[in-house]
């Protein structure tokens, strides 16, 4: 069966590092525009179906290490960005949408695009 397409917004309206929400029927899925492409996900975390897609949009943990090896500080990446479920903190990479701690876990992903200004979801 081919794929419908389904109008979701304004390109303007899903910023850089930034996400907005959808509903299709009962669908709920978060369309996020991150190194200014746009990823799509559903709004249901692996762990116990927590609306990941309304979570935090933060940089990974990075930690830097002094020359002996101790831990100088910690930071948040600005070139890996995670999307942190709201409910129990289970954090996926926001590009892919792998689980940042099992790679096995992901986020179940759509086919987003942008078309003349305005974004769509192919379902």
């Amino acid at each position: 069966m081919k794929p419908t397409s389904h109008h979701i917004c304004e390109a303007a309206a899903v910023a850089e590092g930034a996400g907005v929400l959808a509903s299709i029927g009962a669908l709920e899925v978060g369309i996020f525009r991150i190194g200014g492409r746009l990823v799509a996900y559903e709004n249901r975390c692996a762990h116990q179906g927590g609306p990941v897609c309304s979570g935090e949009v933060i940089g990974k943990t990075e930690v830097v290490l002094g020359p002996r090896g101790a831990i100088v500080e910690e930071r948040y990446s600005t070139q890996c960005l995670h999307l942190v479920c709201p409910w129990h903190g289970w954090e996926y990479q926001l590009d892919t949408g792998v689980c940042s701690v099992d790679e096995r876990i992901r986020l179940r992903a759509f086919i987003v695009h942008e078309e003349d200004g305005e974004v769509y979801l192919e379902l």
